[in-house]
């Protein structure tokens, strides 16, 4: 949740750069076309696709489903899962198109 919030910030200072010109948009897309704005960018789709399959296991939790434990094991690597595969789907969808 805490790295979301420096994403939060890190997307506010992209929009920025890109409204105040080439100029502080070429600095801030140097950034992120190195290899660690290219980690930190992977880091960010993966904890808002942990976040998303999270909610999404807690709002089934609420609904009295999925309590036993062997149901919250399976749906929690669900949620690791999706978060480790979620940016790898999305950079190939970037990538090759659709």
């Amino acid at each position: 949740g805490v790295g979301l919030y420096g994403a939060a910030i890190g997307l506010a200072i992209w929009l920025m750069a890109a409204a105040a010109g080439p100029a502080s948009y070429a600095i801030v897309d140097t950034i992120l076309s190195a290899w660690y704005g290219q980690v930190a960018l992977y880091l960010v789709v993966a904890a808002l696709a942990y976040h998303l399959a999270n909610g999404i296991r807690h709002l089934v939790f609420d609904t009295g489903a999925g309590l036993t434990p062997a149901d919250a094991d399976t749906s929690a690597w669900f949620a690791i899962l999706f978060a480790i595969a979620a940016p790898i789907g999305m950079w190939a969808l970037l990538t090759f198109g659709a």
